[in-house]
């Protein structure tokens, strides 16, 4: 008698079955965004956007989606913020908790959910923008294979007041996930949403696609803050995309500490004059890890202002890298945009690439850009021995003030002192051997 094993479908061969009680114009971008998935190449070794990428690492063909398990478990684990304005919590894309204090005129929900109640409305907003900084393909496979995610709408003239808070949890092993985020800011209006990806357990491999859609209304501010925290054998693809109206300030900020491999891609649309995008990010890899960062500052619009600020401390054997460009439109006068990566060599095995980029084709613009790379010097280091600190505990002092610059940029002390707590917790892994 032979045993045959009722495997789930690798899902890069199966095409996902949309949900029958989600809107039918949902189920037509699902089917298209597989067809489209199927038709787009592969990056290839070649490609400028994979330029210095371990292309090995986009094989994907071992992992699955998995039903929520462990829930109570990693409900009890989904510390955060004291007292957050509102807290939901996925396991496998599944959402397990949810508590909310928010002030009427603000629709926080589940996507699920947002689909059915809230369908024009999400239609109006869901992934308008060209992905162009490579990942096109896996950005179609997680428009085809999303089922869950977070949605926020603030209407007009309304200020949330505190932090959306919320957690991605992957469980299993080789199971993947496609969290997906849409805020979306009404005119005057005000609010800041943290997502915390992490995994169930510290050996079991899992990989998230994941997609943010951030649209900033007239006169708004939206901050969004990443922290992707999973395991050391896991694997991400973020993709975030930033529209920014007349006079909207936004601020995305991404924290790398785990994943073996993550790729991060960041475009931010400046649409209005008058409009403000700064772009931050702080990774610590350590090990093997490789941190793969893209960044597209588009200046549509007149008068517009960008800051992109990237740091990266690294250890042992891991890589970074950092491709980025600001693109100035014919017609986007007066810009004033900037860009700026910085690495900390912390070992003589690690290596950091960075590409940074301009395309002017405006007058009247204050760009700059540029990139630096160094390891610590031994006066900063004499200075800290004189004071009684061992060299080894002045090497991670001098590495964490290096990162502190950009979590201070935040402006929020809660905020702040959340995305301090996995810096430390990755340097004090790092102290003690591991990673």
């Amino acid at each position: 008698m032979s045993l045959t094993l009722d495997l789930p479908p690798s899902m890069l061969t199966t095409a996902p079955e949309t949900p029958a009680y989600l809107p039918a114009w949902f189920a037509d971008r699902q089917q298209s965004a597989w067809q489209r998935f199927l038709a787009t190449p592969a990056p290839k070794r070649g490609d400028e956007n994979w330029r210095f990428s371990s292309i090995k690492q986009l094989d994907f063909s071992a992992f699955r989606k998995a039903p929520a398990s462990h829930a109570n478990v990693l409900i009890a684990r989904s510390t955060g913020l004291a007292a957050p304005a509102a807290k939901l919590i996925f396991v496998n894309d599944e959402l397990v908790h949810v508590d909310s204090n928010l002030p009427e005129g603000v629709i926080c929900l589940p996507l699920a959910e947002a689909l059915v109640s809230h369908s024009d409305l999400v239609q109006a907003h869901f992934m308008k923008q060209q992905t162009r900084l490579g990942s096109a393909k896996f950005a179609a496979l997680h428009e085809a294979s999303l089922t869950n995610g977070l949605f926020v709408h603030v209407a007009d003239h309304l200020e949330v007041e505190g932090t959306i808070e919320v957690h991605h949890w992957i469980s299993g092993e080789n199971t993947v996930i496609f969290p997906h985020t849409l805020i979306v800011t009404g005119k005057s209006s005000k609010v800041r949403v943290v997502d915390i990806f992490r995994s169930a357990d510290a050996v079991q491999p899992g990989l998230a696609i994941a997609f943010n859609d951030l649209s900033a209304g007239p006169n708004s501010r939206l901050d969004y803050i990443a922290i992707q925290a999973f395991n050391e054998v896991s694997r991400v693809i973020q993709i975030n995309e930033t529209a920014a109206a007349r006079d909207a300030s936004t601020t995305g900020f991404i924290l790398n500490t785990g994943a073996a491999w993550a790729r991060n891609e960041s475009l931010s649309r400046l649409e209005g004059s008058g409009s403000r995008s700064d772009m931050l990010s702080v990774s610590i890899p350590a090990h093997e890890q490789e941190y793969d960062q893209r960044t597209f500052q588009h200046h549509v619009s007149e008068g517009a202002y960008s800051d992109l600020l990237y740091k990266n401390s690294l250890y042992d054997d891991s890589r970074t890298i950092f491709s980025g460009l600001i693109f100035v439109d014919e017609n986007a006068h007066h810009t004033d945009a900037y860009q700026t990566c910085r690495n900390l060599l912390m070992s003589d095995t690690c290596e950091a690439n960075s590409m940074p980029g301009l395309e002017i084709n405006a007058d009247q613009v204050k760009c700059s850009h540029g990139s630096t790379s160094s390891q610590i010097s031994d006066e900063e280091i004499f200075y800290l021995r004189a004071r009684g600190i061992d060299p080894g505990n002045a090497r991670q002092l001098i590495a964490r003030g290096f990162s502190v610059d950009v979590v201070d940029r935040l402006k929020n002390e809660a905020v702040e002192e959340l995305v301090l707590s996995f810096i430390d917790e990755k340097f004090s892994r790092i102290a003690n051997g591991h990673g």
